[in-house]
């Protein structure tokens, strides 16, 4: 139910800022209270105030930010958890997922029972922002008529549906040249080379293919966004795809009931392109992720990730230590890896024997030890550190840890003369250390091997051919985390706006970073086991940038969008 006591404080919240007259309020107030409503929701139905103030003074009162969504791409995934009908009747939006939890556009975050309600059809943990009414509704209008634009458009654009569902032959070399994807080839390989192609050309880090019932869907991952492929293979080619694509990755065609995972590689404008494919059995088939492994396209400059000045200095700082242990943290395809070879790459030299373990090996360099994980043939992490540590190493890179026991080799590797560089996935780099702990370690050994820890996220770039100036209310800036210091300096927000060069105002995007060097005051904290918002808030005080606020920075440098920079990042409280 909805909570009474919620319309008496916000009433007099609305009466202070002047939105409504006192008499109105109490009136209004004691309305909400006897029908069991919030009070945002019958102000809304009454239309007795400026639905664009009381925004603004939800924001305030429940410090929950404000959101535009006439700049907000909303991804194909929340368009799939919400659908229209839901979002219409619980009068919310939703803008996107990261993980398990989901940001919604709601004009009333106090109505618990709806929010309860969406919870419940989601399962999802709900993380609100705050839009009027109007904006709501014509967002979920033009989202679902583009929903429904792309589907009318599925079958057009590759012949071929009187084709049956035959494999491709059985061709197992492990280089393909797909540049001439009009060749004489057979169709299912035409069009498999097409649909690879076309995911090169969007620029994506994932190539999905999905069978459902009635039909077979191509999404493109690009720019950390889901998109539909522009065109879609006929249904009919379904299982020749599949089957085209398990040989290329010398994968077993007739299993069709588990999961495999495989690799190829393939020759496309001059260079060389790695895939890892991965096989998921589901309803109607099997589905298939490419994941793109486009090493031409990687920079490793420790210059080029994302680092701001302060943070660059302490990152350089911990890799040139020769022991203790480094953390790259975030979520999957935040750029962990590339952060890590990076600095891998500043610190090779010919006097440093350098060893990597790696699950798979995603890039191969020139000088480095790597070592690919193997579970089925017993070289897991663990196994694999230990070896690597009777190799007489002076610096080693883990993919990831995973486990008590990797965690424990990793910290006495890194408290007995070994640079240890490794990721871990946690929401901000503060909450690491409570992690760790966790896992199982003492915060003696936790403050004493750690050296940095650096969380990420990326970001879509602004497309610098058509971006455009915007200018927001400085209320609204406030509320999402902007500082006196930000208004001084000047402000160059800019808006997407799209282009044929970009296709949606974005193209790219880039690393921010959240960079916590271990001083020793941060040491003697952990030892005495203080709660993790106090670290934060001495890491914060010792020169740390949160994620939220790297994306500020980056947002008034005219870069990015705040509104990307709130799909990404939490606040700061």
């Amino acid at each position: 139910m909805v909570a009474i006591g919620v319309s008496r404080r916000f009433r007099d919240i609305l009466v202070k800022a002047g939105v409504l007259a006192e008499d109105i309020a109490i009136s209004m107030a004691a309305r909400a209270d006897q029908e069991k409503k919030s009070l945002v929701t019958l102000l809304l139905e009454e239309k007795v105030v400026d639905e664009g103030a009381l925004i603004a003074a939800i924001a305030r009162a429940s410090n929950i930010p404000p959101i535009d969504l006439a700049r907000v791409q909303v991804e194909d995934e929340c368009l799939q958890i919400i659908n229209r009908e839901t979002a219409l009747h619980h009068g919310v939006f939703p803008v996107a997922k990261a993980g398990d939890v989901l940001t919604v556009a709601v004009a009333d975050p106090f109505n618990v029972v709806k929010l309860d309600d969406l919870r419940l059809i989601t399962q999802c943990t709900l993380r609100p922002v705050v839009s009027t009414d109007k904006s709501i509704r014509d967002a979920v209008e033009k989202a679902f008529k583009l929903a429904e634009r792309q589907v009318e458009k599925m079958l057009e654009g590759i012949e071929g549906d009187s084709i049956s569902a035959e494999a491709a032959e059985d061709e197992r070399a492990e280089s393909y040249d797909i540049s001439d994807v009009n060749s004489e080839d057979a169709p299912v390989v035409k069009v498999t080379n097409a649909i690879i192609a076309m995911g090169l050309k969007m620029g994506a880090s994932d190539i999905h293919m999905e069978p459902y019932e009635k039909r077979f869907r191509v999404r493109m991952r690009v720019d950390g966004v889901m998109r539909e492929c522009p065109k879609q293979p006929p249904k009919a080619l379904q299982n020749g795809i599949i089957s085209r694509v398990k040989i290329m990755s010398r994968l077993d065609i007739a299993e069709r009931m588990k999961p495999q995972d495989g690799k190829f590689q393939i020759k496309y404008e001059r260079r060389q392109i790695d895939f890892r494919v991965s096989t998921l059995p589901i309803v109607h088939g099997e589905k298939i992720v490419m994941r793109v492994l486009d090493t031409g396209k990687m920079n490793l400059a420790l210059d080029s990730l994302g680092f701001e000045p302060i943070a660059l200095q302490h990152y350089r700082d911990a890799i040139n230590q020769p022991y203790g242990m480094i953390l790259v943290t975030g979520p999957t395809g935040s750029g962990k890896s590339t952060t890590l070879y990076s600095a891998v790459q500043e610190i090779a030299t010919p006097d440093i024997n350098l060893v990597t373990v790696e699950d798979p090996v995603e890039y191969q360099m020139e000088g480095i030890n790597q070592v690919p994980v193997n579970p089925k043939r017993g070289m897991t992490f663990a196994a694999a550190l230990r070896s690597i540590l009777r190799q007489d190493p002076d610096v080693i890179l883990m993919g990831e840890i995973r486990d008590k026991e990797t965690i424990e080799i990793a910290v006495k590797a890194a408290l007995t003369g070994h640079l240890v560089l490794s990721t871990l996935h946690t929401n901000d780099a503060p909450s690491t250390i409570t992690r760790m702990m966790d896992m199982g370690l003492d915060p003696f050994m936790v403050a004493s091997s750690t050296t940095l820890i650096s969380a990420q996220r990326l970001l879509r770039k602004l497309c610098e051919h058509c971006k455009e100036p915007v200018e927001y209310p400085e209320e609204r800036l406030r509320a999402i985390g902007f500082l006196d210091e930000d208004f001084q300096s000047g402000l160059n927000l800019m808006k997407a706006v799209g282009c044929q060069r970009c296709s949606g105002g974005y193209r790219g995007r880039f690393a921010i970073l959240e960079t916590m060097y271990m001083s020793e005051a941060l040491k003697r904290m952990v030892v005495e086991n203080k709660p993790v918002l106090d670290l934060k808030a001495k890491a914060i005080e010792e020169g740390m940038l949160t994620l939220r606020r790297t994306g500020i920075l980056n947002a008034t440098r005219g870069k990015t969008t705040i509104e990307e920079v709130l799909r990404i990042t939490s606040g700061d409280d």
